[in-house]
């Protein structure tokens, strides 16, 4: 009897938890094909859902950002500032399965992702806390492409800015679709911060949702004739090249600390 009222007590902080909801939605909605999508208001309730989670939610305490005013870079604060800089992101895995991935990046202040893809993907994030600066593309369709003449340099793609912002806990959920919103995105922590993301589906490289890295140049850094632009517009656009993984993506796996989701 006493054995069965604490499992009844378990489960329902379980089922009460704002992450064994969001599960559940997701689970419900969500698939490993991403077809067919899901209504707008079961999207809509998604975000709303993710809008709620504050870090205590999912195990996180908020770091403060140190106060370096004041000191100049060989200051009182130097060594602290470096090691904060040679610090790791860290990856928590909340859950993965076959239709979506439900993680946590926590960043350290000055830390990047560089500039990512998620073919085929919609990703929503959620800023938990700290500020982040993002900095997002679009494709420009139909595909603007121009091939190297040149051995040893890869083809540039034209893309279109989406978003180029510092997001500032507490803010809405963000929301990046297949082909706009701004699929291909990076990330530089303004202060310590962490983002909560649900991927769908989540990258397989084995069904073509391989992540590949890139570098954008200038618009102005390569000509092309009958550019699909208007004049004064240059600013809106860039061109992207593949890169190799990136040498300088300094990551690490941390460990879950909020509640164990109910599967």
């Amino acid at each position: 009897m006493v054995f069965s009222s604490l499992r009844r007590y378990f489960s329902m902080r379980h089922q009460s938890s704002k992450v064994q909801a969001l599960y559940e939605h997701c689970k419900t909605i969500l698939s490993p094909s991403g077809s067919p999508p899901p209504s707008s208001q079961a999207l809509q309730k998604l975000s709303s859902i993710l809008d709620t989670i504050q870090p205590a939610d999912v195990g996180l305490k908020e770091e403060i950002a140190d106060d370096d005013r004041g000191h100049g870079f060989f200051g009182a604060n130097a060594l602290s500032r470096l090691a904060r800089w040679v610090q790791p992101i860290t990856y928590v895995d909340i859950h993965e399965c076959d239709s979506f991935t439900m993680c946590i990046f926590c960043f350290p202040t000055s830390s990047v992702i560089p500039l990512h893809d998620h073919p085929g993907m919609t990703v929503f994030s959620k800023l938990l806390y700290g500020s982040l600066h993002v900095k997002a593309y679009d494709w420009v369709e139909p595909p603007c492409i121009i091939e190297s003449k040149e051995p040893g340099y890869a083809q540039v793609r034209l893309a279109k800015l989406a978003v180029d912002k510092v997001l500032n806990a507490p803010c809405d959920t963000s929301v990046l679709y297949p082909k706009h919103g701004g699929n291909l995105h990076c990330f530089t922590a303004v202060t310590p911060c962490a983002m909560l993301d649900i991927l769908t589906p989540p990258y397989r490289e084995e069904e073509g949702r391989r992540c590949t890295y890139y570098h954008d140049y200038p618009y102005s850094a390569f000509s092309v004739a009958n550019a699909p632009i208007c004049d004064g517009e240059e600013e809106e656009y860039a061109w992207l090249t593949e890169l190799e993984s990136p040498s300088d993506l300094y990551m690490r796996q941390g460990v879950y600390a909020g509640p164990a989701i109910q599967l």
